[in-house]
């Protein structure tokens, strides 16, 4: 097991970790938490080589993919960077590059009600503009959980806040530093239940935000 303790605080700077193979040829991988080798909950950063493919699968309690760079493809469609897709469990495919990719990948990690599949182009959606000046726009909300992405300005401080069921974020662009560290791009962090923090943007930041997934303290 990685990573497998949600009372626990993980911040991983995956810029400077090394690439580790899968089990298909071309199709590599930096994981940040997994419950079993080839099997249940795991977080991974993948990446495709240009012509890489993997084998049609199902997952058990869904996938969950942010396409980070290039064209991620499988039997629907090519989606380019910025696409955010929602996998229920059920759904098959064989995905695949032909440009090469890298996405950031959530397996069995939703709940087995929750059956929307999504792939929304971010990039073409309507964001919100926020008080603070940033914008905001929603993916996905089901249960307690919400998952959004932020783009947030130099300087800007959010106030001191808890998160009561956990917090994930990974920093696709830009940075910001909280009490405990500074994190850049390709940072990812999860917060355990009952966590507070101050973040300060230290640069034009886009992050990827999940929260109310991890449960209670």
């Amino acid at each position: 097991m990685l990573n497998m303790d949600f009372s626990e605080r993980v911040v991983i700077d995956t810029a400077n970790m090394d690439w580790v193979p899968s089990p298909a040829a071309g199709v590599w991988r930096k994981p940040l938490a997994r419950e079993d080798v080839e099997c249940g909950h795991a977080t991974s950063i993948v990446r495709y080589d240009p012509g890489a493919s993997f084998r049609g699968h199902n997952h058990p309690l869904g996938e969950e993919i942010l396409v980070l760079e290039g064209t991620f493809s499988d039997e629907t469609g090519d989606f380019h960077a910025g696409t955010y897709f929602r996998n229920p469990k059920g759904f098959i495919h064989a995905p695949f590059s032909q440009e090469g990719c890298i996405i950031l990948v959530k397996l069995h990690q939703m709940a087995p009600e929750d059956t929307t599949r999504l792939a929304m182009r971010t990039r073409a959606a309507e964001w919100r503009t926020l008080d603070n000046g940033g914008r905001m726009l929603p993916l996905h909300e089901f249960g307690t959980e919400t998952v959004v992405l932020v783009k947030l300005l130099q300087g800007t401080t959010g106030p001191a806040h808890k998160h009561l069921q956990g917090e994930e974020i990974f920093v696709i662009e830009g940075g910001f530093h909280d009490e405990f560290g500074s994190y850049g791009p390709g940072t990812w962090l999860r917060m355990p239940p009952g966590s507070v923090h101050c973040p300060i943007m230290d640069a034009d930041s886009l992050l990827w935000v999940k929260m109310g997934h991890l449960g209670t303290a």
